[in-house]
């Protein structure tokens, strides 16, 4: 029976070291469930600034700004935390592939019932379900992958590779954005149906938001896996040991039994430190892009154009002119900061990568990680506390319109912004290849939640609430410069203890891949 579950021909995902059909349909349904977790995610820092100023009448930087910011960050990444360790134990209870699946569809939908918010308690329950939805996912994609290809190589390659597409969603969400904000007056109305006129109405004048048709872009995954999910097969180990009932009974506690209390803690504090980065420091860019010396110039002369244009068809009240010039030059500071996101997700794209040619070094596990923490620590405090102090030089852009990416600006900072991205976001890849060594089958799923979401979706997400707070307290007048000298402290602090962490990650043995 033991040989069983290493047998790779029953799942039809490799033979002789190659993939087939199956495998490559796996390869396929995980690659769109990673690149669409971050999709999902990364939308936030895209649209909270419209979102709040629509929904809530915010201005940036106010006190009810910076609260409902926080909200929005840390409210759903607590019950994706909660629900996110659920999905875990469900995932060793039920199967990896059945809990896969019903993640995605949870996600999807919640993201396209959010294009509908009315107002901001709306917006964050529909955030709660994507959170909840991406957890989940997130462990049943980890620990089906690492179950279904055998050959140790073979898997470190899936993981690492079909990993990389998350940075490919953080590219696409970018450009989705970019779409939306250039042609979101051409596409339908968004109004709610009228048997939910309890929920609200959706103004005229904002249903053609562009942050309404990023946020109803996320429904896009739930289509293809519709379609795949019948030809998924299950994780073999996993299928065999349920059937020879021998599939011990997953549990949280047994996370802390003395074997495995040093692994549960170290890799839920290493996973937060890696996302505390990124959410305390790289995804308050979007707020820091407007504040840029020629980004204000060039917001201010779009909103003139805009009153210009408006003026010259007849409007002549300066309080109608006031309103369109405000909203035009806010939606060219979005423009170019999902240009910025662009360049950052391309960083991490190479970081991931990069890593995926790491994790099949012949190197201790620790050092895999160290090897981007150490020049994090160094570019994170140089980038962000730099951000808004020096001049933002531009060398050139690269013009991409012919495949809706728009541009890419190359200037000082989006090249900081690219680095910092690289190395970071890289680190994630490094946790979705280790965390399945770590853990036996009956606990896989439980321990890496406990990992991802406890540690790095409550814990490390956190850090975009504690950015908020200090850049409340800073004495700046500039909401940009405030929350760039917040990422700087609030990275550099989480970018210290992490490499601290990463000296107490216990190197893997072959005793738990059984």
């Amino acid at each position: 029976m033991a040989a069983a579950p290493r047998d790779p021909l029953p799942t039809g995902t490799s033979v002789a070291g190659r993939l087939t059909l199956t495998g490559w349909l796996v390869c396929a349904i995980a690659a769109i469930g990673f690149a669409f977790d971050i999709y999902e995610l990364l939308m936030l820092p895209l649209i909270a600034r419209p979102a709040l100023l629509e929904l809530g009448g915010f201005q940036p930087g106010s006190p009810g700004f910076l609260r409902w910011v926080g909200l929005l960050f840390y409210v759903p990444a607590l019950c994706g935390g909660i629900f996110g360790l659920l999905g875990g134990y469900l995932t060793d209870r039920l199967g990896r592939r059945r809990v896969l699946t019903w993640s995605i569809l949870i996600y999807a939908f919640a993201a396209f019932a959010a294009g509908f918010s009315t107002n901001l308690w709306m917006l964050l329950v529909c955030r709660c379900f994507v959170f909840v939805g991406v957890c989940v996912e997130f462990v049943a994609a980890v620990a089906w992958l690492a179950e279904l290809f055998p050959d140790p190589k073979q898997r470190e390659r899936v993981l690492g590779y079909t990993q990389a597409f998350s940075s490919i969603g953080g590219l696409m969400v970018a450009v989705a954005n970019g779409i939306a904000i250039q042609y979101g007056a051409g596409f339908p109305a968004i109004q709610l149906p009228s048997w939910l006129s309890f929920l609200g109405t959706i103004g005229p004048d904002h249903q053609h938001e562009a942050w309404r048709y990023t946020l109803m872009s996320g429904l896009i995954p739930a289509l293809p896996l519709i379609l795949i999910r019948p030809f998924l097969p299950e994780s073999p180990i996993w299928a065999a040991k349920r059937a020879a009932g021998t599939l011990k009974r997953p549990s949280i506690a047994a996370l802390f039994a003395p074997e495995l209390r040093r692994t549960t803690i170290v890799t839920a504090l290493g996973f937060a430190c890696t996302l505390g980065v990124a959410f305390g420091a790289i995804q308050q860019m979007p707020q820091m892009v407007p504040g840029l010396e020629e980004v204000r110039a060039a917001s201010e002369q779009a909103g003139e154009a805009a009153a210009a244009a408006a003026k010259a068809k007849g409007e002549a009240d300066p309080a109608k002119l006031a309103a369109i010039a405000k909203p035009a030059a806010a939606r060219y500071g979005q423009k170019i900061a999902a240009e910025y996101t662009k360049m950052q997700e391309i960083g991490g794209l190479v970081g991931r990568c990069l890593m995926a040619v790491v994790l099949a070094a012949g190197i201790a596990w620790g050092w895999k990680l160290r090897l981007l923490q150490i020049p994090g620590l160094l570019l994170t405090p140089l980038v962000f506390w730099f951000f808004l102090r020096v001049p933002n030089t531009t060398f050139f852009e690269i013009p991409l319109e012919w495949a809706y990416l728009g541009r890419l600006p190359i200037t000082t900072m989006s090249v900081g912004m690219f680095l910092v991205g690289l190395v970071t976001v890289g680190q994630l890849s490094f946790w979705g290849n280790y965390l399945p060594h770590v853990f036996p089958v009956h606990l896989r799923g439980t321990g890496e939640s406990f990992a991802a979401n406890i540690g790095g979706r409550m814990l490390g997400t956190s850090a975009a609430a504690i950015s908020s707070l200090v850049a409340g307290l800073l004495p700046y007048e500039s909401a940009a410069l405030k929350f760039s000298s917040a990422a700087a402290i609030v990275g550099t602090v989480i970018c210290l203890i992490g490499l601290a962490v990463s000296f107490f990650l216990p190197e893997p043995t072959g005793e738990m891949e059984q």
